[in-house]
């Protein structure tokens, strides 16, 4: 028996099962395809290490293959994933970091991916495919938390400026002079009671005779009619008078020329009283108080001048 020959055969046996139980260890067959996908962080990736969990919808996807700092702008840090082929990383998928119970390990969630938005892709070949990121919970609250402190601050230097040695001496002063205003009032309560009652019955009293000036308004008015009546008869009666005396001889149409000028003066008179008692009718309707405080003056006309008139 050639033992050479079974020792080699026993080699190549060993060497074929440890290549065999090497390649079922790695995942053999069932090994999962992976793809890199970049994302840019703009806050503090403190807890998150390589390796970390990847998870969409709170299922391990991935992991996180590398965490460097970008050389464009140190405050940002790049981090690539390695994704299992297959999971639905479209161009509304977002990246947000959280922590893991109260252990504080850090991982990063995939959040979105709606169906009907389209596959992530590489912007250009050799380059991978940039997922967006969102601010974690932490930093959203030490954002508010920082708004909300300012504001705070700003605040407290408002009440300080309001509430200074001069404003408050005088919102002291202020109150101080209320405070005797209405002590002033209430100490003149009964005469400032009396003061509106009086007021109260003059008002009444006006009424009262503005009510009673509406007859004699009325009165006044029907004289004025009356009045002009009058004169119109007389008119009527001066024309009757001027064809008598046209048709008498010539002796009575002398002792007319002496008598008829002062008839006309008459009924001048009476026409210019007529007139006047409807202007006293008039203004009576406009200002009824004229009748019981007198009214204003009349002023002068062109070339009127009291001066000149005796007393």
């Amino acid at each position: 028996m050639n033992y050479a020959l079974v020792g080699g055969f026993v080699l190549v046996l060993g060497t074929a099962l440890v290549g065999v139980v090497l390649w079922l260890a790695s995942g053999g067959a069932l090994q999962k395809k992976y793809d890199l996908y970049l994302a840019i962080e703009e806050e503090p990736v403190a807890g998150l290490n390589l390796n970390a969990p990847v998870k969409y919808n709170g299922v391990d996807v991935g992991k996180v293959r590398s965490i460097k700092l970008d050389p464009a702008n140190p405050e940002h840090v790049r981090l690539v994933f390695g994704i299992e082929r297959g999971t639905p990383v479209n161009q509304d998928t977002l990246a947000v970091l959280k922590t893991q119970g109260l252990t504080g390990i850090a991982y990063v969630e995939l959040e979105g991916g709606g169906r009907d938005s389209a596959p992530l892709r590489a912007p250009a070949p050799g380059q991978y495919p940039e997922i967006r990121t969102k601010p974690s919970l932490s930093a959203r609250l030490e954002n508010v938390l920082t708004s909300v402190l300012a504001k705070l601050d700003q605040t407290s230097n408002n009440l300080n400026a309001v509430l200074s040695d001069e404003n408050r001496a005088a919102f002291t002063q202020a109150l101080t002079d209320i405070a005797a205003v209405a002590h002033t009032l209430a100490a003149r309560k009964t005469t400032i009671d009396a003061a509106i009652a009086s007021a109260a019955h003059t008002f009444d009293n006006s009424e009262h005779v503005t009510a009673q000036l509406g007859p004699v308004v009325e009165q006044i008015k029907r004289s004025a009619e009356a009045v002009q009546h009058m004169g119109d008869e007389a008119a009527l009666a001066s024309n009757s008078a001027r064809k008598t005396v046209d048709s008498v001889g010539t002796d009575v149409k002398r002792i007319t020329a002496e008598t008829l000028p002062e008839f006309q003066r008459l009924m001048t008179e009476l026409r210019a009283l007529s007139t006047s008692l409807r202007r006293l009718s008039d203004q009576t309707e406009r200002n009824s108080s004229g009748l019981l405080f007198g009214g204003s003056s009349v002023p002068e006309g062109p070339g009127e001048s009291s001066k000149g008139q005796a007393p």
